[in-house]
């Protein structure tokens, strides 16, 4: 059971919140954090790197030289892969690096990094986010006032809220994502975490994209 502190977004501390970490996860594995994170990397890999053969590449075919008699070594096509403006000998071409694990074992993966974040105490609540339109320099000061500024935040919302999303897109290092799509890479590449309560909510009662937890609820106290 870990106590979080919810703040205001002027950093006053208006209560604490009460979450079963084993709710979320029973421990943490870093073996399956790890693979989870090099699947989404991989996933994210464009892989459209392209060199050109000997047959691709622009040139005449035509033998360069005789074949004997000139006491140079014999030569065939200017396009050979030893010449300089020729072909590539060990040639890469387009390729999809993506690949998918089992979904369970995502989901789990999903769980397991919130509560590293829980556990190393790199998760900071607030009670909630409203704004009224794009302000990033109001972004800028809940983030300053809570102590984020100048490390690499995930500020996670309960559902899509446009108007927080377009005044954190702007910041240096800060993302912004509904808890539905959070997943272990978007958790665990920043430094730190911001979530609302409502967002909380979801995450402890399972009803996010990490995948059902189940267990009973614990009611946060004001």
């Amino acid at each position: 059971m870990a106590t979080l502190t919810v703040y205001n977004e002027t950093g006053g501390e208006v209560g604490t919140y009460d979450i079963d970490t084993d709710q979320l996860a029973a421990s943490v594995n870093k073996q399956l954090l790890h693979d989870t994170v090099v699947m989404y990397q991989a996933n994210l890999r464009q892989g459209s790197h392209n060199t050109r053969t000997r047959g691709e590449v622009a040139g005449s075919t035509k033998k360069m030289y005789r074949q004997k008699g000139t006491g140079n070594a014999r030569a065939g096509s200017r396009r050979s892969n030893v010449r300089r403006g020729g072909g590539v000998a060990r040639t890469v071409k387009p390729r999809d690096y993506s690949y998918r694990l089992n979904k369970k074992a995502v989901r789990l993966a999903t769980r397991m990094a919130i509560r590293s974040k829980i556990d190393d105490g790199e998760i900071v609540v607030v009670d909630s986010l409203s704004f009224d339109g794009p302000r990033t320099a109001r972004m800028a000061s809940v983030l300053k006032s809570l102590g984020l500024d100048g490390s690499t935040t995930l500020v996670a919302t309960a559902e899509d809220d446009v108007a927080v999303y377009k005044s954190g897109r702007n910041i240096t290092g800060v993302s912004v994502q509904p808890v539905r799509e959070l997943n272990a890479l978007s958790v665990l590449s920043p430094r730190r975490m911001l979530v609302t309560r409502d967002a909380l909510d979801k995450i402890k009662d399972g009803t996010f994209a990490g995948g059902e937890v189940g267990g009973s609820e614990t009611a946060a106290s004001e």
